[in-house]
């Protein structure tokens, strides 16, 4: 038996396993005077996301001239969003109210498998948003058949349960580590590369298992849409109406900024070494992908798209008569 004394907590360790039953997540301690205006900035981006991705979703169900399998996905896609940032930003919100950020060892894993299970989810319905939009506008005569409702359902059911699996496998590999020494998190939430710092022994294995699944939830995604865009552009580019090539520019242009945003700081965080990453470098490039690029998806997919705005407009008259 051996016993790691780190501060106000003792971690008892039997064997190879650990016995360590809380964390503490460190947050923004180190900024107390700005903790009620993060409180405020954080609460208010968290309402916008919730509110916005709510009204995609409302006038995705309602609106007849939107029952189509790009809105189906777009949909599920502000659903997802919802659940990933309410497993992080309310518990952020109280460890700035409280400030106690402590949290135990199994409320650390859950809120780890959920964040891998909705982040993986959204990767992959980027992927099958991207392949809809190809064959829409390469396959327009085969589209009604090839994206029927049933392959629709199979893809979201597939992203989902493909998500799923990799989200559980990662968060048991992570938790079946040897924590000992410090227990204190240095992120405002329980992420892979600040909880990896805490472990103890030999974690190669662990590391491998998160570069393959990275690899395969981010760098294969991405290649993948942009194979299905570098066809639908030059698809596009063929077209003869100018007005079409337009429409047809807008219709993808919303989706292909959030796939940048998305893939660009997690491919960042997971797939850059993490001797190459500094703590306060990982804290900012999460708040980037799990709070402000949030933020920006909605708005982005109804500023750019006429379909929505159009959509929108109708729900407000029919609200205000």
């Amino acid at each position: 038996m051996q016993i790691c004394k780190d501060g106000e907590q003792i971690i008892i360790q039997k064997s190879n396993t650990t016995m360590i039953m809380e964390f503490i997540l460190l947050g923004f301690s180190d900024i107390p005077h700005l903790r009620w205006m993060l409180f405020g900035i954080f609460l208010f981006l968290y309402l916008t996301i919730v509110m916005c991705n709510s009204i995609i979703i409302l006038i995705t169900q309602t609106d007849s001239f939107l029952q189509t399998p790009m809105y189906f996905f777009l949909s599920n896609f502000s659903f997802v969003e919802i659940c990933y940032v309410t497993v992080t930003i309310p518990r952020m919100l109280m460890d700035l109210c409280t400030q106690n950020g402590n949290i135990s060892l199994y409320a650390c894993a859950m809120q780890m498998c959920f964040v891998l299970l909705f982040g993986g989810t959204e990767s992959l319905l980027l992927t099958v948003m991207a392949y809809d939009r190809y064959v829409a506008i390469c396959n327009p005569l085969q589209y009604p058949v090839v994206m029927s409702h049933k392959v629709c359902m199979q893809l979201l059911a597939t992203s989902w349960v493909a998500a799923v699996q990799a989200a559980t496998g990662l968060t048991y590999l992570i938790f079946s580590l040897t924590f000992c020494g410090s227990n204190r998190i240095n992120h405002f939430f329980c992420d892979i590369p600040p909880l990896l710092q805490l472990t103890y022994g030999d974690t190669s294995v662990n590391n491998i298992a998160i570069y393959i699944l990275s690899i395969v939830f981010s760098m294969v995604p991405f290649l993948l849409i942009s194979a299905s865009y570098g066809k639908i552009i030059s698809n596009i580019l063929k077209l003869s109406s100018a007005s079409g090539r337009a429409k047809a520019f807008s219709t993808c242009s919303s989706h292909l900024t959030v796939v940048v945003l998305f893939y660009g700081t997690a491919s960042i965080t997971y797939l850059q070494p993490r001797s190459n990453q500094s703590e306060e470098t990982g804290k900012l490039l999460s708040l980037f992908y799990t709070i402000l690029i949030p933020t920006l998806n909605p708005i982005i997919y109804t500023l750019r798209n006429k379909d929505i705005t159009m959509a929108l407009r109708k729900l407000l008259t029919k609200l205000l008569t």
